[in-house]
Order: structure tokens, then sequence, then C-alpha cells
């Protein structure tokens, strides 16, 4: 196997969907995982820090996400910065969030770095999200823009899931000419079983886990041509990329749609197999 995909894949960074039980999947997770928490919009904030803290203690780098558009105003973000620091947590992960309207004055993730940043905080690593593929509400070039300008506030970006690994090469060249110069994290599905994810689905109320796959065509197809989906093709089509100090692609974030341990599995079967 290459060093930088052995890498990729030793670096585990997931996501998951903060639910009931999710901690004792987690569990099996090697220690010095990181471990993106989503921020629901059906369960809210709550959820999310509530799983922080039934995570601390472990040997994780917990990343709780923040979604911008969930955040009422500057006092609760204040509240919200004290309870992770309280917990120890040393890294957030800003997006815009998915919610069609904000609850409150952050309509963006850019203008809330900016309060972050005005009200201080001590955390070591700060994400955002990246769209290689557009957004379906924000043009390209304004991404663009907001990315660069959330240079100042973050320290690295993850791409949303894309199953092109010439796209992805492409739009990361295009970033860095364009000046983006922030470490890339490039956004890959897990291992998908189809009958967990709907079992997954139903226990959050159908949205949430299965958002990314309803706008991703080729994962809606991967699942109606089999009840499996593993990522070895696009893993394989990257890996001679992942050595190019231009593109600067630190590791692998994979979207598990809590489907943690068949994801664990699939990690160790590819360390143990190349």
């Amino acid at each position: 196997m290459m060093p930088g995909l052995r890498r990729c894949i030793e670096q585990l960074y997931l996501e998951v969907i903060p639910v009931d039980g999710i901690e004792d999947d987690l569990l099996e997770l090697p220690d010095g995982a990181y471990i993106g928490i989503t921020c629901s919009p059906r369960k809210g904030l709550d959820a999310t820090l509530d799983l922080v803290e039934r995570l601390c203690g472990h040997d994780f780098h917990i990343v709780p996400h923040i979604a911008a558009r969930q955040v009422r105003d500057t006092l609760q973000l204040r509240d919200i910065v004290q309870r992770l620091t309280d917990q120890g947590v040393e890294s957030v992960f800003v997006p815009g969030g998915d919610v069609s309207a904000p609850v409150g004055e952050f309509a963006s993730a850019l203008a809330m770095l900016r309060a972050l940043a005005d009200i201080g905080h001590t955390f070591k690593h700060i994400g955002v999200a990246a769209h290689p593929e557009g957004h379906p509400t924000i043009d390209n070039q304004a991404l663009l823009d907001a990315l660069r300008e959330k240079q100042a506030f973050a320290t690295y970006f993850v791409t949303q899931m894309c199953f092109d690994a010439d796209v992805l090469v492409r739009w990361v060249r295009m970033i860095r000419h364009a000046g983006v110069v922030l470490p890339a994290w490039i956004g890959l599905p897990g291992v998908l079983n189809r009958a967990r994810l709907l079992r997954t689905s139903l226990r959050i109320g159908v949205g949430d886990s299965v958002r990314f796959a309803r706008r991703q065509m080729k994962l809606a197809g991967q699942l109606v041509k089999s009840p499996h989906y593993r990522p070895d093709d696009l893993v394989f089509a990257l890996a001679p990329h992942l050595g190019d100090e231009t593109l600067k692609i630190d590791g692998f974030y994979l979207f598990s749609f809590n489907q943690v341990r068949a994801t664990i599995a699939w990690r160790d079967e590819m360390l143990a197999g190349y």
C-alpha cells in the first residue's frame, strides 16, 4: 500500500449522528480516532453536546459540529463554547447547517466563525465545509469566496461527499490556484448496508442519515444494485494523489451513517490486506 494511503486509512476521522446508544459502537474505535458528531436539524445542538459529554474521558479526539443556522445568538454561542471547553474539547467543526432558515442571528458559517473569534476560545482546530460539486442554493464563486475568507478562522476543511476522484482532484487543484491553503480532508462514504441505513433513519426520523444518500445519485444507485457499498475504488483512485504536496490532502473523512463497526472492519481489512 502506498505510504500516503496507509496514513490516511490509519488516521481514522469518522462522522456519526448523535443517537441513543451510538457510544457503544464508538467505543470500538481505536485510541486517537477523530469523531465528528453532527448537529442534527431534528434533534438540535443538545444531542450533539450530550454525546460529547458521554464520550469525554475516552482517548478520542471529539469534534462536535456547531451548525451556525441552529445557534440563536452570541449568548448561546458563548454557552456552547464554555460547555465544550469545560469538557476539554479542543476541536470543533462549523458548517452552515441544513435547516432552511436560521433560528437566530447566524445565517452562515462565516458569520459564526467571526463571532467565535470575537468572543474568544481555546480550540486548537476548527474545521469548515467545502463543496467540490457545488451547492444547491449557493453559486460556485460565492462558495470559493467564502472558503477563502474562512481561512482566517479555520485550520482545515472537509469536502462534502463525492464519488468521483477526478472531480475531487481537479477541484482541489483549482482552489489551490485560487489561494486556498487550508489542509484538505476528503469526505468519503463509509461502508454502507442498506438495511442498517434504513434502521438508523427510523431511529432519528427519516432524513438525517439519508440526506446525503438522496442527494448523491451514485450512492443511491449502488444501494439499489447491491445491499452493500464499500469505498475501495474511490480510495484507490485517490491514492496516487495523496503524496502530492501541492494538494495538501491530510486524510479521509468518512461519512459513516452510524455504521461504525462495519467501517472499522473495513479499515482493519484494508490495512491487513495491502
